[in-house]
C-alpha cells in the first residue's frame, strides 16, 4: 500500500482503524468525511461489535444493544446520516418495574439512576425502616466525596443502603453489569457527583436535577430504537462508509504496531499495512497489548481496566399462551435487585416494548433476560439450556407466566462491558495523556467515556477530529457526516 507523500496539503492522508465495533465505524464514518483515506480491520468475521441482530423463532431481534439514549444527539444523528432516520422508533411503552419483596412493583418515578427525589414515591419498594432512613438525610451533616466516591458508598451513607440495594443497584447493573458499591459517581452519574461535591442535601440536589430538566423542557423519547434492531445500524455505516472509498477487512487481526519515520506499520497476520494516523477502537486489553512496544505507560494503565460478562436469553413464546396466563401485564419489562438473590437481573418484554417486534411475529411474545454481573462469572459456564431453564423459573415466580418457549437463543458478552470503579475518568486521562505523545495516534470506545451508543460514538469522533488535526497541522471544522441511501443501509 503507497504512502500519501503530500498528507498535509492533499487531505489524502491514510488512517488505519483497528477494531469494527460501533466506535470504530462511528471513527471511520467521521475521518472519511474530512478527506482523509481510511481502513478498517476487524479481527473477527462480524462488524458490530456488542450490536448485533440474529433469528429467534423466524423474527429478527437484537442479541446485543436495543435501544439508544435519544437525548444525546450523536447516536441518532449518525442513523440519520446512514439512511435509517425513516426507522427511528421509540419504545411503544417504558412502564417498567422492579421485581422485589416477592412481588413485581412499579418502578418510581423521579428518581436519578435510582437515587430519589421525592421519598413518598418508594412505598411497597423500601421498608418501613429504610423509608424512615430516608427521612434522616437533611439532618446530617455533608459528606465528603474527594476527586471521586463509590455510587453506593455516597448513596448509602446518606439515604441508607435499602435505596442503593432496591434501586441504584438493578439500574447501575443494567447499563454497566457492575457493583454500585464500586462503580465511580463521577464517571457513571457525573450529575449527582456535582450535587455531591456541593455538599448538603442528596434530596434537595435530585430534586434541582429534576427542576433544570423540566426548565430545559426536554421533550420526545428518552431512547429509540430502530425498526429492525439497533444490530442494524453497523452494517448501514459500513456501507456508507464503503460508498465513501472507505476499505473494511474483517478478518483481520492487528498483531503489532511500529512507529516509522514518517507514520505507522500495522502487522497484520497476512501483511503489514502503512499508514499516516491510527485510531484504536479495541476492548482494553488488545488496545494494551498493540501498545505495550510504542507507549507502555499506556499499556500497563489500559491492562488494569477491568469487564464483566454478561449473557442474554432471548425467548420467543405463542402469544396465545402468553395471553392465556395473564402474565407479563402492559409493562415493557422489570429490573431484578442482587440483593433478593435471584439469578437474571432484568427481563425486557420486547413484544411489549418496539412495536416493530409485535408488527414482525404477531403470532409470537418476544422476551429476553439477562444473566450476569461483575465478579458473577460462574451462571455464564453453564450450558444453554440451564440459563434457559433458570430463566423461565425466575420469569414464571415474577410473572406466574408457565408457557413453555417455541425457541430460545442464548448469547454470550464475554469481557463484554468495562467498570468503571472509583478513580477511573483519571485512569483515562492518564491513558490519553501518553497516548497523544505518540504522532496521530487516538484510542476511543467505551472504556474512555462512557458505554452508550452515542457515548461511544462521541468517543470515535474525538479521536477522529485529533487525528485529522494532527494529520492537517490544524484545527479541523466539525465535517459534515456521511450521508447514506436506504439500500446503504441495509434495507
Amino acid at each position: 500500500m503507497q504512502r500519501s507523500t503530500n498528507r498535509v496539503d492533499t487531505g489524502t492522508g491514510h488512517v488505519v482503524v483497528i477494531g469494527g465495533g460501533i466506535a470504530g465505524l462511528a471513527a471511520a464514518h467521521r475521518l472519511l468525511a474530512t478527506g482523509l483515506r481510511v481502513t478498517l480491520l476487524e479481527a473477527t468475521g462480524r462488524l458490530g461489535g456488542k450490536l448485533m441482530t440474529g433469528d429467534i423463532a423466524g423474527t429478527q431481534v437484537d442479541l446485543g444493544a436495543e435501544s439508544m439514549l435519544a437525548r444525546r444527539p450523536e447516536a441518532v444523528d449518525l442513523a440519520r446520516a446512514v439512511g435509517l432516520g425513516d426507522r427511528l422508533q421509540p419504545p411503544a411503552t417504558a412502564t417498567a418495574a422492579v421485581w422485589t419483596r416477592g412481588e413485581l412493583r412499579p418502578m418510581p418515578k423521579g428518581h436519578v439512576m435510582g437515587v430519589p427525589g421525592d421519598p413518598a414515591a418508594l412505598g411497597g419498594v423500601l421498608s418501613p425502616e429504610g423509608l424512615a432512613r430516608i427521612a434522616q438525610e437533611r439532618d446530617l451533616t455533608p459528606t465528603a466525596v474527594g476527586d471521586d466516591v463509590a455510587v453506593g458508598a455516597y448513596v448509602a451513607d446518606r439515604l441508607g443502603r435499602e435505596v442503593v440495594d432496591r434501586l441504584v443497584e438493578p439500574l447501575l447493573g443494567g447499563v454497566y453489569a457492575g457493583d454500585a458499591y464500586r462503580l465511580s459517581m463521577r464517571a457513571a452519574v457525573p450529575q449527582l457527583f456535582e450535587v455531591a461535591r456541593e455538599g448538603g442535601s442528596l434530596l434537595d440536589g435530585v430534586q434541582r436535577i429534576q427542576q433544570q430538566a423540566a426548565a430545559r423542557r426536554q421533550t420526545g423519547p428518552v431512547f429509540q430504537g430502530i425498526d429492525g434492531g439497533i444490530g442494524i445500524l453497523p452494517e448501514a455505516v459500513a456501507d456508507a462508509v464503503r460508498a465513501r472509498g472507505g476499505e473494511i477487512l474483517t478478518a483481520t487481526p492487528v498483531l503489532g504496531l511500529t512507529r516509522t519515520a514518517d507514520g505507522w506499520d500495522i502487522r497484520t497476520d497476512t501483511r503489514v499495512i502503512t499508514a499516516d494516523g491510527i485510531v484504536l477502537a479495541t476492548p482494553a486489553w488488545s488496545a494494551s497489548t498493540l501498545l505495550a512496544a510504542e507507549s507502555p505507560a499506556a499499556s500497563v494503565e489500559l491492562a488494569g481496566v477491568e469487564y464483566a460478562s454478561m449473557a442474554l436469553v432471548t425467548l420467543a413464546f405463542r402469544r396465545s399462551d402468553v395471553a392465556a396466563t395473564g402474565a407479563l401485564g402492559g409493562r415493557s419489562g422489570f429490573l431484578v435487585p442482587p440483593v433478593d438473590g435471584r439469578t437474571i437481573k432484568a427481563s425486557t418484554f420486547s413484544t411489549h416494548k418496539w412495536q416493530w417486534v409485535a408488527d414482525a411475529a404477531p403470532d409470537l411474545f418476544v422476551l429476553r433476560t439477562s444473566v450476569g454481573r461483575y465478579g458473577e462469572e460462574d451462571h455464564l459456564h453453564r450450558e444453554d439450556t440451564e440459563l434457559v431453564d433458570v430463566s423461565l423459573r425466575d420469569l414464571a415466580d415474577a410473572t406466574g407466566l408457565t408457557a413453555k418457549p417455541v425457541d430460545t437463543e442464548v448469547t454470550r458478552w464475554i469481557g463484554g462491558l468495562p467498570q468503571y470503579p472509583v478513580g477511573h475518568l483519571t485512569r483515562v486521562a492518564r491513558i490519553r495523556d501518553e497516548v497523544a505523545k505518540l504522532p496521530a495516534l487516538r484510542v476511543c470506545g467505551a472504556v474512555y467515556d462512557g458505554v452508550g451508543i452515542p457515548a461511544c460514538i462521541a468517543s470515535a469522533h474525538r479521536a477522529a477530529d485529533e487525528i485529522a488535526a494532527d494529520l492537517a497541522g490544524e484545527i479541523i471544522a466539525t465535517p459534515t457526516l456521511v450521508q447514506g441511501t436506504r439500500s446503504e443501509a441495509g434495507q
